[in-house]
């Protein structure tokens, strides 16, 4: 964690993508909530809770290990109170 809030809420690309078997983003949180990132597929169906509950203020990396899942593309949804940001991953076995 930062000294300093980040100024806005923001979902870094995910890194690597395409990813095998794992990937991982980083959240910016500009003040402590609530925050759930989800993982959807591409019908809009949630597969997957990467983070449910309060996070601090802050950067946080948060990693999802796709193992279990098909390839295919993916969509990472992070949502806080008052915004929500979308990152589209490619999971390639």
């Amino acid at each position: 964690d930062t000294l300093y809030a980040p100024a806005e809420f923001t979902l870094s690309k995910a890194y690597p993508n395409p990813f095998n078997p794992s990937t991982s983003l980083s959240i910016a949180l500009p003040a402590d909530g609530v925050v759930n990132i989800s993982v959807y597929n591409v019908m809009g169906q949630e597969v997957g809770v990467l983070h449910s509950g309060n996070m601090t203020a802050g950067t946080h990396t948060i990693t999802w290990d796709a193992s279990s899942m098909t390839s295919g593309v993916y969509f990472v949804r992070a949502e806080s109170t008052s915004s929500v940001a979308t990152q589209k991953v490619m999971l390639m076995k």
